[in-house]
């Protein structure tokens, strides 16, 4: 562990949330179509589930073996997914979505739901650079790509439901921040644990991040584009393999 990396855990953090205000200006006044913000949450989708095969899996299985990392992939599906549907009883069940504010949702229990989705890719991030290397830019170019559909789409839905637009722009702001600090969390936290220790943190939040892909993101890409959808998904996929490979 040294300060030069845990420094560049959070600002790759922070770089990562900054899509987030980058959606937020877009969803509160580009007014895009709806179909277009779907295609772009198809194809963050289709990058996170390469990140999740090839970078988190890959490399946790490597230095814990099968049963820990499996173990570690469950509990952090279970957990992602236990919190969900708490907070969908609260009023986010649909908190990616264009239209969710036009159904009543909760504003907090939306706020929440985001910052709750970006738990694991930030803390990803933040485990990324523990080996040195420098951070996965598959895995950073993944998440913020996921990160600018989300804000763009929920912002919309907020502005549509009549919140105010400070109020939308702090929420993201924080949420940017939190990225940011969740990394370095991240690196903190598991630098100095043992490779089997980080494997297992690493497989669970794969695990999370595929739960949070099937519960939100694909669901609004399928929604408005269709069949279109798994094309547009297999595409990111491929783009995450190159990155992933060293071949873009």
């Amino acid at each position: 562990m040294n300060a030069g990396d845990a420094g560049l855990a959070f600002a790759w953090g922070l770089a990562s949330g900054s899509g987030l205000l980058i959606g937020a200006v877009i969803g509160l006044y580009a007014n895009l179509p709806r179909r277009a913000v779907a295609l772009v949450m198809g194809f963050g989708s289709g990058i996170l589930i390469s990140v999740i095969a090839f970078d988190l899996m890959d490399e946790a299985f490597g230095h814990a073996g099968l049963l820990p990392v499996v173990g570690g992939f469950l509990g952090g599906a279970a957990l992602f997914t236990v919190v969900s549907i708490a907070l969908a009883r609260a009023g986010a069940r649909h908190r990616k979505r264009s239209t969710r504010g036009r159904d009543g949702a909760n504003a907090r229990a939306i706020a929440i739901g985001s910052i709750m989705d970006n738990i694991p890719e930030s803390i990803v991030i933040g485990l990324s650079l523990i080996d040195g290397e420098g951070v996965a830019i598959a895995t950073f170019v993944a998440v913020f790509l996921s990160n600018v559909p989300e804000a763009l789409s929920s912002s919309a839905g907020m502005k549509a439901a009549g919140r105010k637009v400070s109020a939308v722009f702090r929420l993201w702001a924080v949420t940017m921040v939190l990225s940011g600090i969740l990394a370095l969390v991240g690196y903190l936290v598991f630098a100095g644990l043992s490779s089997t220790a980080t494997a297992l943190m690493q497989a669970a939040g794969a695990g999370a991040l595929l739960a949070m892909i099937a519960d939100t993101m694909i669901p609004e890409a399928f929604e408005e584009t269709h069949d279109a959808a798994g094309l547009v998904a297999a595409i990111g996929f491929l783009v995450g393999f190159a990155l992933s490979h060293g071949l873009a």
